[in-house]
């Protein structure tokens, strides 16, 4: 599976790097015709202090790559809505651990 190389970036005085992280879903995968969703692939990581951000990498004429810091609420939002089980690549407790378990 092809990954995102070389995206790193500094925001808010916190780093937040491919290389480091690790992937917790993406967006690669064969429609039949390609390996796009919509022209656009995206990459949810969690750095290893526990910070979650996205990597979305484009086919499109104009539009840029980037790499954009996400909170934890918006990351459980994309990971349980816009990727679908076989693009995760861990489970939700290993994604997110720090979350706490719902009361049963």
């Amino acid at each position: 599976m092809w990954t995102p190389k070389g995206f790193r970036r500094c925001v808010g005085h916190r780093w937040y790097d491919v290389e480091t992280a690790t992937l917790i879903a993406h967006g690669y995968y064969w429609d039949g015709k390609n390996y796009q969703r919509d022209g656009r692939k995206l990459f949810l990581y969690r750095t290893p202090g526990g910070a979650y951000f996205v990597v979305s990498v484009s086919v499109r004429e104009g539009e840029r790559d980037y790499l954009e810091p996400v909170s934890i609420e918006d990351a459980v939002t994309l990971y349980e809505g816009w990727f679908s089980e076989r693009d995760r690549v861990l489970n939700f407790r290993d994604a997110f651990p720090n979350l706490a378990p719902a009361e049963e």
